[in-house]
């Protein structure tokens, strides 16, 4: 006889995407620390440890929550793919509050190497915790750049985790979400820093704001600009995710139940497992 695994319900859920989220910062913004305030490494470190933070908090997560890790994703999937609307602000939440602790950490461990930097603690390496915009670039631009950054990675995201698609083999998806993470850290890192990601953003940005980053809200005109990266992304996934079903998920077969499969409610959302089986 068959055991069914009990699920885990909600509160493991958020526990699962807070410390996958966490992974993720862990890597990102400590890579930003290093190379920008340490000296040591270059961009592409930087988009290496973003896109293999991304996976490795998939891999964390993606069994118990979907490993959503962004509050893009979670908005997108609830518009598109039918993932509840009652979850969307806790997971949201608990996306944020791991990427305030990692960062937080982050702060800690790179003390000495941050105040040496920059003794004022200014926007010269607030870049190390969150995004800024790139030299000539208004909020306006920055915000075009966040909205077709994250259409981008919503829409490859739902290519590779839809069940009825062709899914990576080898419990691969990971990989390959992180592979498109780095991706658009190449091609669409400039004109805002790829946040493609709120909670990525707000939560480093509040830490940092909470030890000693006094503009950790504004640029380096003094605009307030932390809205851009939380506004951008959650408009880009929605479109992104649209996008995917006009242009491709409308046209594939009916999704047929696997034998033995569980057809509650999961993750096909961002991370690497299918949306409608938790076997």
């Amino acid at each position: 006889m068959t055991q069914r695994v009990r699920a885990p319900g909600l509160l493991g859920e958020l526990a699962a995407e807070f410390a996958g989220t966490a992974i993720l910062i862990l890597f990102g913004v400590g890579v930003v620390a290093q190379v920008t305030a340490g000296g040591t490494g270059e961009f592409d470190s930087i988009a290496w440890a973003w896109g293999l933070g991304v996976a490795l908090g998939i891999y964390v997560a993606g069994r118990i929550s979907g490993a959503h890790l962004n509050p893009a994703v979670t908005l997108a999937l609830a518009v598109f793919k039918g993932f509840s609307w009652r979850k969307v602000m806790p997971y949201a939440l608990a996306q944020t509050a791991g990427a305030f602790v990692a960062a937080l950490i982050i702060r800690w461990n790179y003390s000495e190497v941050l105040q040496r930097f920059d003794p004022g603690l200014t926007s010269k390496s607030q870049g190390v915790f969150s995004t800024l915009p790139g030299a000539g670039i208004t909020e306006w631009g920055a915000l075009r750049d966040q909205i077709i950054g994250t259409a981008i990675l919503l829409f490859l995201i739902l290519a590779v985790t839809d069940a009825r698609n062709s899914l990576p083999g080898a419990n691969l998806a990971p990989l390959i979400v992180g592979l498109i993470v780095v991706a658009i850290g190449m091609a669409f890192a400039v004109n805002a820093g790829y946040a493609i990601n709120p909670a990525r953003d707000f939560g480093p940005r509040l830490a940092s704001f909470l030890t000693g980053y006094e503009t950790a809200f504004l640029d380096p005109s003094g605009y307030p600009y932390f809205w851009v990266p939380i506004v951008g992304p959650l408009v880009g996934g929605v479109i992104g995710a649209g996008l995917y079903q006009l242009f491709v998920g409308r046209f594939l077969p009916s999704d047929e139940p696997q034998p033995g499969a569980n057809s509650a409610e999961t993750a096909t959302e961002t991370a690497a497992m299918s949306e409608r089986a938790r076997v």
